[in-house]
């Protein structure tokens, strides 16, 4: 009998975001978030409030309260629950974009893989305010630490081969 492989295998992740104390730092901003592995295994889930789960406290172990709340306020870590294709190795890279007019200022980030601990992410730190309508985050993936300090390797993105016409 031959294996059926599916393709379009989904996994779960908990995603924890952390909102800094700045004065102004949080929002009610659309938030979009796109993560992925060192083979481009993408997740993007667009309008990340609407999978807000809890808020749970600074250790990130105890549920504060079960009445729903607003994500994003500051000093806070909002917990989110979503679904998207499977990762193969280790999330390494993580981006945000936030739609909308107020400045967001996240302080940490980090995934979870359901069911493969070894495949979560380290937390990406970003404590800074996220610029509007642009993905902005960190790419680890690719990276190598010299005496020098951390290395990336630059990514050449393909152009199309121009045609010559006869």
């Amino acid at each position: 009998m031959p294996l059926t492989i599916s393709i379009n295998q989904n996994c779960s992740y908990t995603v924890k975001i952390e909102t800094t104390c700045t004065k102004g730092a949080e929002t009610s901003d659309h938030v979009s978030l796109r993560f992925g592995d060192v083979d481009s295994h993408d997740v993007t889930v667009r309008h990340l409030n609407s999978k807000h789960v809890r808020r749970v406290d600074k250790i990130g172990t105890t549920v504060l309260d079960d009445v729903p709340r607003r994500p994003f306020q500051a000093c806070s870590i909002d917990e989110f629950q979503v679904e998207g294709p499977c990762v193969e190795s280790t999330v390494c890279y993580l981006y945000l974009k936030h739609i909308g007019k107020d400045n967001w200022r996240p302080g940490r980030v980090q995934v979870h893989v359901a069911g493969k601990p070894g495949f979560s992410s380290l937390p990406f730190y970003f404590r800074r305010f996220v610029p509007e309508h642009v993905w902005h985050g960190d790419d680890m993936c690719d990276t190598q630490v010299t005496p020098f300090g951390i290395r990336h390797t630059r990514k050449v993105l393909s152009k199309k081969p121009k045609t010559r016409s006869p």
